[in-house]
C-alpha cells in the first residue's frame, strides 16, 4: 500500500522560511566575523543558539549555505533591476541601482564578503552565480551606453566604468560596521552622488544634446524627391 504525504500546512511552511533565513542571516554574520574557509557550521549554529545538527534540516553542509546566500543576492539585484528599468532616465535608473545595491550589501548581506568567496564553490555552482552576475554587469553597461547616447554621460568605456562601480560597492564589505557612524542609507547617496555624478557630462554637452533631439529634421530636395 503506497502511504499518502499529507502537505505541510502554510503555517509551517512559513515557519520553516523563517527559519532557513535566520539561517542564512546567521550564516552571513559568521563569515563576516571570520571569513568564510574560517567558519564552521558550529559558528553558525551558535549565532542561532542551536546546535550544528539542528542546520542539517536545511542545508546539509555549509558550502550549500554559501550558495543559498549568493542565489539570494542575486534575486534581490535581478528585483532591482527590474525597478530601474521603471525609470525615465538612465542617470535615475544607474543612481537606484547604486543607492540599493549598496543596501544590499549592508543591510541583506550584513556587510559579508560574499563577493570575495565565489571560488569556494563547487564549479557548477559557481559558474551559476557568475552567469547572474555577468547579466547584471552587461545591464549596468547598457545603461551607462544609454546615459552616453542622450548625451547626460560622457564619452566612457562603460565596461570600465561598471568595474569601477562595482568595485566600489563590493568593497563596503572590507570596512562597513553596522554599530559605525555612518549610516547604510547615508553610505548607498554618497556613493550615487560619486559615481553617476562622475559620469555626468558637461552641461554645455548636455545642452546641446537635448537641442539637437528636438531639433526638426531638415531634408534635401534629394532627400525628399
Amino acid at each position: 500500500m503506497v502511504r499518502s504525504v499529507t502537505p505541510a500546512s502554510p503555517h509551517v511552511l512559513a515557519k520553516r522560511e523563517r527559519r532557513r533565513t535566520q539561517i542564512l542571516r546567521a550564516a552571513l554574520r559568521a563569515f563576516r566575523e571570520r571569513g568564510y574557509q574560517a567558519t564552521t557550521l558550529d559558528h553558525i549554529a551558535e549565532h542561532l543558539d542551536v546546535r550544528k545538527t539542528a542546520l542539517y534540516h536545511y542545508f546539509p553542509d555549509k558550502e550549500s549555505i554559501l550558495f543559498e546566500c549568493h542565489r539570494e543576492s542575486l534575486a534581490e539585484l535581478d528585483r532591482l533591476v527590474t525597478e530601474a528599468r521603471a525609470l525615465t532616465t538612465p542617470a535615475a535608473r544607474l543612481r537606484h541601482l547604486i543607492v540599493e545595491h549598496v543596501r544590499v550589501m549592508t543591510d541583506t548581506l550584513d556587510g559579508s564578503p560574499l563577493a570575495f568567496e565565489v571560488g569556494s564553490l563547487a564549479p557548477a555552482r559557481q559558474a551559476e552565480i557568475i552567469a547572474g552576475r555577468d547579466r547584471y554587469e552587461r545591464t549596468l553597461r547598457r545603461f551607462i551606453d544609454d546615459g552616453i547616447r542622450t548625451g547626460a554621460f560622457r564619452a566612457v568605456d562603460s565596461k570600465v566604468a561598471v568595474f569601477a562601480i562595482l568595485g566600489a560597492i563590493n568593497w563596503v564589505a572590507r570596512w562597513y560596521r553596522a554599530e559605525g557612524a555612518l549610516r547604510a542609507d547615508d553610505i548607498g547617496a554618497q556613493f550615487a552622488d560619486h559615481l553617476v555624478g562622475g559620469l555626468a557630462a558637461p552641461r554645455r554637452r548636455r545642452v546641446a544634446a537635448q537641442r539637437s533631439r528636438r531639433a526638426p529634421v531638415r531634408r534635401t530636395r534629394k532627400e525628399t524627391a
